[in-house]
């Protein structure tokens, strides 16, 4: 176990796949990246599998996770991850008493729709519109996830977290309405002798 790297040394994203490995008794990357893609992607994280490979070795390297080879249906080998004991105690101390940093929101759409004296209101409302749709999409996504984590005991607060989730996208989706009103409601006053069009 390397010593040098202590709990707090590790990124964010470390945390996620012990977080992962906390569930099952054992899972492969694919494995990591199947949760993550069930319920990680709605609040934190869409990690790229060479990110996931990268984030196990080194949390073997601190003692965090152990792996080992095992065969797979199609006669090949695999490796399989769990975490140990070590790792269990170090996530429930993280999970007690990292700080609460304040999320960092990084919205497309809006930094778009911030440069809308470069453009007029026909483009950005197709752009609110667009958003509008992939946050209802995201929303009926996060909901059936939600389903999927009540039916299995050990996953209440993942259920509650899809759950929250669930309620995120669908207040962007209603941010989104706003917004088409308030893009409306300019584009009328500019009309009636507000600042000059743009052409």
């Amino acid at each position: 176990m390397d010593r040098s790297a202590g709990p707090a040394e590790l990124p964010a994203t470390a945390w996620a796949v012990l977080g992962v490995l906390s569930f099952e008794e054992e899972l492969t990357g694919y494995g990591v990246r199947r949760w993550a893609d069930h319920v990680l992607r709605f609040f934190y994280w869409s990690p790229a599998m060479s990110q996931i490979y990268s984030e196990l070795k080194r949390l073997e390297r601190v003692g965090y996770a152990a792996s080992r080879s095992a065969p797979a249906e199609d006669g090949r080998t695999r490796r399989v991850y769990r975490i140990t004991g070590a790792g269990r105690e170090a996530l429930a101390g993280w999970l007690a008493h990292a700080p609460v940093e304040r999320p960092v929101l990084k919205h497309a759409p809006m930094l778009r729709f911030w440069l809308g004296h470069l453009s007029s209101p026909g483009p950005l409302r197709e752009l609110l519109l667009e958003h509008r749709a992939a946050s209802e999409r995201a929303h009926t996504e996060a909901e059936y996830a939600r389903k999927v984590s009540e039916q299995v005991p050990s996953w209440a607060y993942a259920e509650l977290v899809t759950r929250w989730a669930a309620r995120r996208h669908a207040a962007e989706r209603d941010l989104a309405d706003r917004m088409l009103a308030d893009l409306d409601a300019l584009a009328r006053r500019e009309e009636e002798g507000g600042p000059e069009p743009r052409s």
